[in-house]
């Protein structure tokens, strides 16, 4: 098979966080009831009218400067003229002459080298309702027509399916750390479609793109890129170069493919115009400043504190950072005064390990910073050991009770020099033959003794003043 190279695109769509939805006063939260936010305006009903959402816009343009885009002078919104069963109005306000945002570029990582990403446009727009499918009949549910959107286009810039899914994974956590959205893809808040095309090595002209069509995970993107690819360089290797055809697919989560949707010509006719019922209105400098004021440290800035810092690895601080809840827990942890490294360790050990086995957010997660702050104390005033703090820490989670209840009835380590000498004692006078046999060269014998503590204790026996008791006593 002939080498050819990857050509990716990606459009990112966003639920916004807002009170209500971008152009009507109906609540926007996601709900499992179908049909209950909703107002005239969501439905298309005649006679009612749009009233733009500022706090929506407000953030649109954040995310605008966030990318190093360009900011227009007037901001306005077009109607983008098709039609579907869930967009009621039959036309969908959204932003073509004047985005938000355009010409932007942002630095991601992956694979540990940094990658520019190349920023067309950004635009705020509302969300179509959804359907829901069922053995003879399809209902329309309007909780989502509406709903504000941020609709991410990139250049055709991308080589990778690792660099798709990096840079979705860096907008995401972004949008988290702007408080914009909450980027939870099991909500359906973020959507993809994929644009892949393959052209040899040495080619200057673009392959022939094919669109995959409203990806719903970021792994389901990685798996339809890597289909894709693979798919187009076996008809292009086989001499098929015509069967290569413009079009759109969509991904089968099922059966690990892309299945053929339907033709693509280059250009639909939209019939964009401006939506005559929102005025045009100018965007101040001053609140554009004002804005930019509210940008806080960014992921990749997060990590680059916690490595330069803290000492944190690259590996660790990469792994917090990929999450906005994630560093909300560390933050809270450091301000308890629990080490950094510390802190870093439970976090990324424990703690995730726990949630992914639970299958919850850390929000959900019983121990709070708090609450892990009781474990590490205990340990560090040696009350507890290393294997006791994680046997408590897995009782509290399963128990839903605190970690002290634990440690303060009796699971605390025996620290007492004198008792466990006591104990040492008791034992090495019963072990005469084992020691004649350590002090004749026999000296794996040594963990012997400490077993035989530690079976004494039922474990309790602190570890290091037991191994230098017992050391001093075989010294004599």
């Amino acid at each position: 098979m002939s080498k050819y190279k990857a050509v990716i695109g990606l459009e990112m769509h966003c639920e916004l966080k807002s009170n209500s939805k971008v152009f009507s006063s109906a609540k926007n939260s996601y709900n499992q009831i179908p049909n209950e936010n909703v107002r005239p305006v969501d439905m298309g009903f005649p006679g009612t009218l749009p009233v733009v959402n500022k706090k929506c816009v407000k953030d649109a343009l954040k995310m605008s400067m966030v990318l190093n885009c360009k900011q227009p002078k007037y901001m306005y919104f077009d109607r983008k003229n098709y039609y579907y069963p869930d967009l009621p109005k039959g036309y969908q306000i959204t932003q073509m002459e004047s985005p938000v945002g355009i010409n932007g570029h942002i630095d991601i990582e992956c694979n540990g080298k940094m990658v520019p990403v190349y920023i067309h446009d950004i635009h705020l727009e509302e969300d179509a309702a959804s359907l829901d499918h069922y053995f003879g009949t399809s209902c329309i549910d309007y909780n989502r027509a509406g709903v504000p959107l941020l609709e991410l286009v990139t250049e055709p810039c991308l080589s990778s399916a690792d660099e798709a899914v990096a840079f979705l994974e860096t907008m995401r956590s972004i949008y988290q750390f702007c408080d914009v959205s909450e980027g939870d893809t099991k909500k359906g808040q973020i959507r993809c479609d994929v644009n892949v095309s393959i052209m040899e090595e040495d080619a200057k002209e673009l392959g022939t793109k094919v669109e995959i069509k409203n990806v719903n995970s970021f792994g389901g993107v990685h798996d339809a890129i890597l289909y894709e690819i693979e798919r187009q360089s076996k008809l292009k290797s086989s001499g098929n170069y015509d069967e290569v055809v413009q079009e759109t697919r969509r991904w089968d989560e099922e059966s690990g493919t892309t299945i053929h949707m339907r033709s693509k010509v280059d250009a639909i006719d939209y019939k964009y115009f401006v939506d005559p019922n929102i005025p045009k209105y100018k965007i101040s400098e001053e609140w554009l400043e004002e804005i930019r004021k509210e940008i806080p440290l960014l992921p990749l800035e997060c990590k680059e504190k916690y490595v330069k810092e803290y000492g944190l690895s690259d590996y660790d601080a990469s792994v917090i950072i990929k999450d906005k809840s994630y560093v909300d827990y560390y933050e809270e942890c450091l301000e308890l005064g629990i080490n950094p490294k510390t802190a870093s360790n439970w976090l990324t050990t424990q703690v995730l390990g726990e949630i992914n086995h639970e299958e919850i957010s850390l929000k959900e997660f019983y121990i709070t910073p708090k609450l892990l702050k009781q474990i590490i104390d205990a340990l560090l005033k040696k009350t507890i050991s290393s294997k006791q703090a994680k046997e408590i820490f897995y009782k509290s989670c399963t128990e839903k009770k605190e970690p002290n209840s634990y440690i303060n009835s009796g699971m605390a380590q025996i620290s007492d020099e004198e008792e466990l000498q006591k104990i040492v004692n008791e034992i090495m006078e019963r072990s005469e033959a084992q020691i004649s046999q350590y002090k004749n060269g026999k000296t794996n014998l040594f963990d012997y003794f400490v077993g035989q503590v530690m079976k004494e204790t039922r474990g309790k026996a602190n570890p290091v003043i037991t191994k230098d008791l017992i050391t001093k006593y075989l010294e004599k």
